[in-house]
């Protein structure tokens, strides 16, 4: 992140992901953008909820872009934005503003605010624009889930049996021990989830494919439902944070909407 000094302000450039707005007062929005380089920041934008405002696009949630900000502490001031991706495709789409808005939820609560990463920034760009090149957003929310979880230290254990270690299908899932069961210890955990061995190669995709490099994946309607149901089942109990746009999105399910 560069930095010129000015008086008693420092000035600021640095590109990020709009992951937070919100409105404040009549007519501004607080802005929190994931960087690159220097992780979550808070940016004050004035004027920004007016129509005409040169802020108005840049502080668009979903928005990636070359911000030019005041700081000295506390939040920044946004003296300048540039749209590098404006992302319209999703804000234009119920559902795939549904989904983006998780994604970038997941990275304002699980992050510190100091705490870069210069994959993770990447990983959350690639997947905004996997969403607005139409592919699979189901996929898509489901390797990013797996993303967060390694970034987290709890990502769960898939090539092997986490007790004994053997490495011989059929396996469940045991989200309270941190990953795959075999067959011979799979009573260790009566709640495990069982899983098929297209499932389990999907899971291991999901970790160690990076999300610059996704293809188009075909799955199936009953391996998607199992995926879904062990990466919730995983993420409840190693992450647990009740996610509103979560909530959300099992609403629009539950209702097919």
């Amino acid at each position: 992140m560069n930095a010129w000094e000015r008086g008693k302000d420092m000035l600021y450039k640095v590109e990020g992901i709009v992951i937070r707005s919100m409105d404040y007062g009549e007519g501004n929005k607080i802005i929190t953008i994931y960087s690159k380089t220097h992780g979550k920041i808070g940016i004050m934008a004035k004027g920004a909820k007016k129509l005409k405002s040169r802020h108005a696009g840049v502080s668009q949630l979903f928005t990636y872009g070359e911000f030019m900000f005041y700081k000295t502490s506390g939040l920044g001031s946004l003296n300048q934005g540039e749209i590098l991706t404006a992302h319209h495709k999703i804000r234009g789409d119920l559902h795939l503003a549904a989904y983006a808005a998780y994604l970038v939820e997941m990275v304002d609560r699980m992050v510190e605010d100091t705490e870069a990463s210069e994959f993770l920034f990447e990983q959350l760009k690639a997947a905004l624009d996997a969403f607005e090149e139409g592919k699979d957003p189901q996929i898509i929310v489901r390797m990013f889930e797996m993303k967060m979880l390694h970034f987290s230290g709890v990502a769960p254990v898939l090539d092997a049996c986490v007790h004994c270690g053997r490495d011989e299908p059929p396996f469940s899932l045991s989200p309270g021990m941190g990953g795959l069961l075999c067959r011979l210890c799979r009573l260790r955990d009566p709640r495990g989830i069982s899983v098929t061995e297209g499932t389990v190669k999907l899971l291991n995709v999901f970790q160690q494919v990076d999300l610059r490099r996704l293809g188009n994946i075909t799955v199936k309607h009953e391996t998607r439902l199992q995926l879904k149901q062990c990466m919730r089942a995983y993420m409840d109990i190693h992450v647990s944070i009740p996610f509103r746009s979560l909530h959300f999105l099992d609403q629009m399910d539950k209702y097919d909407i």
